[in-house]
């Protein structure tokens, strides 16, 4: 899975003093000393796509990161970044599963109202931590998130009436809708260029997610719960209660890990675009003595890449990039807060003609999941025990075993999407296509079941394949917006993937879920979607982002 031959070439030395020179990552086999890395990027070719000055820096923090490969810094990270894949689909998925007992003790509530509830905290969570994180940096944001969601759901445990578990419920993913759109980010600007396929692998945290959650679920909700809304006091009804206790106390235990144990370093790119180099420069430092290695970086190194950068600019007429002296007063760095937030980040993501069309395709993507998913998984536990009772065998028992079965599809799901997104002739869109496309079908022929084992079978299938989705959008997109706009980007599509999720639980107020209707508008808007992500014009493998 390793792309290390298509992102980077290697060069002999150069007596170019404006060339960032790196040693050779896989070692000096051939006594050459140092070597030049040419990291290959995703917008090389595209004249100005991106800031000429912030590109040029960017391909040298990338080549950096290159000569210090894949540590252990970049593997804690890839660890502690997982969980909040975890916390999504974790918290996606219990709503779904608590709805029905919340109905029994709740008898005139309408279930929907909690994933309305959720829809709505996912939104104002990945619009405010995904811009925010461009603003005030990554840091706080990748912590801050799993500590609202931890806080939030264990007092969600004891909520006496179905309006104060929404409120709580709005305000517990609030916290989980940021976590994607920071930590992809997080990750991605830590990791060489050769492994950002791992960014795919990291939706295995995803898939674990709904597998524990799940698991929680079977037992709590099986044997904790009332079997109908007739005569179902709370007393008799703690399953879903003793289900939210649980999981925000492991929410609070991921946190505790994030927060001190692991050490968070400010993201280089992230302070590179702020202007603040030196900072940068020593954190790779900090990173690679981490991992035992040294770094060949230098601030004169960015310099460098800015004069360079900034002379063609002028060249071409773009702009004067000449740098002027910083106000370090407090007034000046409290105004430089205020102006920071700004349209620019969000304009460069319609930089060009090429740059808009792929934005513009990546909301559209994300928008046409963000209602097909929800449609199916936030009332799939209510569809199965009707389906289940149709054939002879809807217990909570039997429903939410089905359920911790298809949560266990996910995991070789993410695995192989790790596979297909560094194949050739696939790539991150082919796999894409493919997996979103699939999904929808699995979808149509499980309402052709006709036993409960064939619609277990058709959901693994579903399950299987959703699951290679999610973990190749779920790094495309990071992969193709610039480090210095992605957590503005990630909050765009996010943003779009949860305001159209709010359209499912309104979809579902009026319509039946007890007949497959839902499923099908759900099966084609992945179908149509899959078509869709083939007309993305960028193609990161091979890649590095910058």
């Amino acid at each position: 899975m390793n792309s290390t031959s298509s992102s980077l070439t290697r060069d002999p030395p150069s007596t170019d003093s404006k060339v960032a020179a790196f040693k050779d990552p896989m070692g000096d086999v051939e006594g050459k000393g140092v070597e030049i890395l040419k990291v290959h990027d995703i917008y090389e070719g595209e004249a100005y796509a991106v800031d000429p000055v912030y590109h040029a820096k960017a391909t040298v923090l990338n080549a950096a990161f290159q000569e210090i490969g894949m540590g252990k810094y970049q593997w804690f990270l890839f660890f502690v970044a997982g969980f909040g894949w975890f916390a999504d689909n974790a918290w996606l998925c219990l709503t779904g599963l608590i709805i029905n007992p919340v109905i029994n003790e709740f008898p005139t509530f309408k279930g929907p109202f909690l994933i309305l509830a959720q829809s709505i905290g996912l939104v104002v969570g990945a619009v405010f931590w995904g811009v925010g994180c461009d603003v005030w940096g990554r840091k706080w944001s990748f912590n801050l998130t799993l500590l609202i969601n931890a806080v939030f759901a264990l007092a969600a445990g004891g909520a006496p009436n179905p309006i104060a578990l929404c409120v709580l419920i709005s305000m517990w993913n609030l916290g989980v809708g940021g976590n994607l759109p920071v930590d992809s980010a997080v990750f991605l600007e830590f990791v060489p260029g050769s492994h950002q396929w791992l960014l795919t692998v990291l939706s295995i945290w995803w898939a674990i997610g709904q597998l524990v959650t799940s698991l929680l679920a079977w037992p709590f909700i099986a044997n904790f719960s009332c079997a109908s809304a007739d005569d179902c006091p709370r007393s008799s009804n703690q399953g879903w209660r003793y289900l939210l206790w649980t999981l925000g106390g492991i929410m609070m235990v991921l946190f505790i890990i994030r927060f001190f144990v692991f050490h968070m370093y400010e993201s280089p790119k992230y302070l590179m675009g702020r202007g603040r180099d030196a900072e940068a420069v020593e954190i790779v430092h900090a990173i690679a003595k981490y991992n035992g290695k040294t770094s060949s970086l230098t601030l004169e190194m960015l310099k460098d890449a800015e004069d360079v950068a900034g002379e063609k600019a002028i060249e071409h007429g773009e702009k004067d990039v000449k740098p002027s002296a910083m106000d370090t007063s407090a007034k000046a760095a409290m105004m430089r807060k205020l102006s920071s937030l700004n349209m620019d980040h969000l304009k460069a993501l319609f930089a060009t003609r090429k740059i808009a069309y792929s934005t513009s395709l990546l909301v559209i993507l994300w928008a046409l999941i963000g209602l097909a998913y929800p449609l199916y998984n936030g009332f799939v536990t209510v569809f199965l025990q009707t389906r289940g009772a149709d054939f002879g065998d809807g217990s909570l028992y039997i429903t939410y075993r089905n359920q911790v079965i298809l949560s266990i599809m996910g995991i070789p799901g993410a695995l192989l999407a790790g596979w297909m997104v560094e194949r050739r002739y696939l790539g991150r869109k082919g796999t894409l296509a493919v997996s979103t496309a699939l999904t929808g079908v699995f979808l149509f022929a499980s309402t052709t079941a006709r036993t409960s084992d064939a619609l277990l079978g058709w959901n693994c299938g579903y399950t299987f394949t959703n699951n290679v989705m999610y973990g190749t959008l779920y790094a495309l997109s990071p992969e193709i917006f610039p480090a210095k706009d992605r957590g503005t980007g990630n909050a765009l599509v996010a943003a779009a993937n949860r305001i159209f999720g709010v359209m499912a639980p309104i979809i579902a107020l009026y319509a039946d879920l007890t007949t497959p209707v839902p499923i099908y508008v759900s099966g084609t808007l992945f179908v149509v979607a899959g078509f869709i992500a083939l007309l993305l014009p960028f193609e990161p493998r091979g890649r590095a982002s910058i």
